[in-house]
């Protein structure tokens, strides 16, 4: 085997090629020393790449080895394959050392008989935390939420908490502040450790809580949560429930985990392949989630397709609309969807609101204006050198300059009226603003020619 496996790109084709010998043949010898300085995170994303059979083999020969932040790393779509694969005693061992939020996270897209193979592996304490996670609302952050918390009364002083962190056995492995509780268990602030190792013994918690505190409810929307966490800069935050009790905290790392998964579903969305799309899936599956889409768009380019028909007369005496025709229509389509993809982000960080929409629109109306301005310009002066027909040139001006603008009204309007009636803008917004674009570029080029050339 090749030892100068390149450790900077650990799944670079080397690595890769060697796994696959070592599936081929195999040796579990060497897919061991292969896999064992890989991150989870690395060794989730090769289980992803290989494919069914090449995972199904790679478990047989390594599951023993498996850890449970593999579980946690690996993309939902494969996830219950390969739980599946995991004998129960492995499967225990991976994810009793896993977080409650971390087991929560497995727990959600499972069967219910993986589901309490996995609960049975927990210890007792560990599953009633899981199992009270699990009856708070899907996506919300009760569910986000990790059950270990370190908390202090908020009496205590600087010399109680490290004494307690000191003594204490069952920290959770990674955490950033101490929160502070009172009497009814009621979260008051919270001290970082960095506060904690630097401040005198005698210093009052009270005295050194961070001015960044705040709380969420357990039924908060896991993605106001994440927005809470960037807007605000936190490290993490506490949970309460329906009487102000701390009943969990919820770290970046969750927060940001959320934030990811949410842009993703917007890319794919704005996209037209649905929110589940992945590269382990198969034709069928691939085919089935963007067919609806395919379909969709056929029957709005069905609408173009008619406007086009109410100018028959016209083409036929000016054949050479026909080939100019497109280019308004597909130019008018980029400027909406560059349009649609600000507006979409805008509106999921929280920045497009009713306070400034006039504001965007205008800004929207301007630059829609300008930038019809001067590709009408270059459009007009080609038209007219290339065809020999200065008032040619004036109508593929005239079309580009209404079509520049409507792109960028829908590209903005389209999206916020979605989001006004409660629809993800996302999801069906490029089908509009394609839609809008083509039938109007289409309408208004043909249009001018009809009264001006004809």
């Amino acid at each position: 085997m090749d030892q100068a496996l390149d450790e900077d790109h650990p799944l670079d084709d080397r690595r890769m090629e060697a796994v696959q010998a070592a599936l081929e043949a195999g040796d579990g010898v060497t897919l061991s020393v292969l896999l064992e300085p890989l991150h989870a995170a690395d060794i989730a994303d090769l289980l992803e790449q290989i494919g069914p059979s090449g995972r199904r083999d790679l478990l047989a020969l390594w599951s023993p080895q498996m850890d449970g932040d593999i579980l946690s790393e690996l993309d939902e779509s494969i996830r219950e394959e390969v739980i599946a694969a995991l004998p129960p005693e492995v499967l225990a061992e991976a994810v009793r050392d896993l977080e409650t939020d971390d087991v929560v996270d497995l727990l959600e897209d499972l069967e219910e008989p993986q589901q309490e193979a996995i609960l049975d592996a927990l210890d007792v304490s560990d599953r009633a935390a899981v199992e009270q996670a699990l009856t708070w609302p899907e996506h919300s952050a009760g569910r986000l939420m990790q059950r270990e918390v370190v908390m202090a009364p908020q009496d205590w002083t600087v010399g109680q908490a490290i004494d307690f962190l000191r003594g204490a056995e069952d920290l959770p492995d990674q955490f950033y502040h101490v929160i502070l509780v009172d009497a009814r268990m009621k979260p008051k602030g919270y001290v970082t450790l960095g506060r904690i190792l630097s401040a005198r013994r005698d210093m009052a918690l009270r005295d050194i809580v961070e001015d960044s505190f705040r709380t969420v409810a357990a039924t908060d929307e896991e993605a106001d949560v994440a927005y809470i966490f960037n807007q605000y800069h936190l490290i993490s935050c506490p949970v309460v429930d329906e009487n102000d009790r701390l009943v969990g905290v919820i770290t970046i790392d969750d927060a940001m985990a959320v934030l990811d998964e949410e842009h993703e579903e917007d890319m794919l969305r704005l996209a037209g392949v649905g929110d589940d799309s992945n590269l382990s899936d198969g034709p069928f599956e691939t085919a089935k989630v963007r067919l609806p889409w395919l379909v969709a768009n056929l029957a709005t380019a069905s609408l173009s397709a008619f406007v086009i028909s109410r100018f028959e007369a016209t083409i036929t005496q000016l054949v050479v609309l026909a080939a100019l025709m497109p280019i308004v229509a597909s130019t008018g389509g980029i400027a909406g969807t560059q349009a649609l993809a600000v507006s979409v982000r805008a509106l999921a960080t929280r920045d497009l609101t009713r306070a400034n929409t006039r504001r965007v629109v205008l800004r929207e109306l301007g630059a829609g204006f300008l930038n019809g301005l001067g590709l009408a310009i270059i459009l007009g002066l080609a038209g007219a050198l290339i065809f020999g027909s200065p008032l040619l040139g004036a109508v593929l001006a005239g079309a580009m300059i209404v079509n520049q603008i409507v792109a960028a009204l829908g590209g903005v309007l389209v999206p916020l009226t979605l989001d006004r009636l409660g629809l993800d803008p996302a999801l069906a917004s490029g089908t509009f603003v394609t839609t809008l674009t083509d039938v109007m570029g289409f309408f208004a080029f043909l249009g001018l020619a009809t009264v001006f050339l004809i």
